[in-house]
């Protein structure tokens, strides 16, 4: 599942990011998740990504919600059950708040950072379960990089960015925490292309991704996104190769659009 995310997030270019414009409260897009076994392409699960508003004693947050399920029928193959959760600012969508709770073949965890911008630093809570059916659990503050975001309000953080402004090949590195550690992401625009999806015909902003210092995603120019080259900028398919396979996402619905 991480990778999955990994593929539909992580964009930026050497352009100014706007306040708010894409991305309303009641929004929901769902996927359809699929992996390449012995060579031939299957679809899994689905991933669905939820906004709604949540309010505070103090303030009204963006709730962003990302959760990815098997099909039931694959389930006693490889079951997946996973949870992440990230509460931002309804203009800038600064994270304050992340969560993460997985549950993927029986193996179990939950992480949590709140984000201290003051100091550069997130305070950490690592919890796993251990094969004796024990709880291990670690608390820690970690330093990050004054931009750095979590990975689920980087996947909404990319909407907001001028790529119409954008010429192609240009690219730049992006950095996200994600299980305590930071990664350089560099993301490379390619060009517009036109898509048949669920949606309709779509012309599309197409993105090519790469992790630096890191073996997680494979190849030169197979890891892919399309971003819809409109006001909502939806992410409407995603190809990726990891060191196990290969995979692709396919929008399959979009609700409470804000544009």
């Amino acid at each position: 599942m991480k990778y999955i995310l990994l593929i539909i997030s992580l964009f930026v270019f050497t352009l100014s990011q706007s306040q708010n414009k894409a991305i309303g409260t009641n929004e929901n897009l769902t996927f359809s998740a699929s992996y390449n076994m012995s060579g031939l392409l299957t679809e899994l699960a689905q991933v669905t990504l939820e906004t709604s508003e949540v309010k505070t004693s103090k303030s009204t947050l963006l709730r962003l919600k990302c959760t990815a399920a098997t099909y039931s029928k694959w389930d006693s193959f490889f079951k997946i059950r996973d949870l992440y959760e990230s509460y931002v600012s309804p203009k800038s969508l600064t994270p304050y708040l992340y969560k993460r709770d997985i549950n993927e073949g029986g193996y179990e965890k939950f992480i949590q950072y709140k984000f201290k911008r003051k100091t550069n630093t997130v305070e950490s809570i690592k919890r796993k379960k251990r094969g004796d059916g024990t709880t291990w659990e670690q608390k820690k503050n970690v330093p990050i990089n004054a931009s750095t975001k979590d990975l689920i309000s980087t996947i909404y953080n990319i909407r907001n960015l001028d790529i119409h402004k954008a010429n192609p090949g240009d690219s730049q590195v992006f950095k996200i925490i994600f299980d305590n550690e930071e990664f350089s992401i560099n993301v490379k625009y390619l060009k517009k292309e036109t898509l048949q999806t669920n949606l309709g015909s779509k012309e599309c902003y197409k993105l090519a991704i790469s992790i630096n210092n890191s073996n997680v995603l494979k190849g030169n120019n197979d890891n892919l996104l399309w971003l819809t080259a409109d006001a909502n900028k939806i992410p409407v398919y995603a190809k990726f190769k990891i060191a196990v396979g290969s995979g692709e996402l396919k929008i399959k619905s979009a609700t409470g659009l804000k544009n």
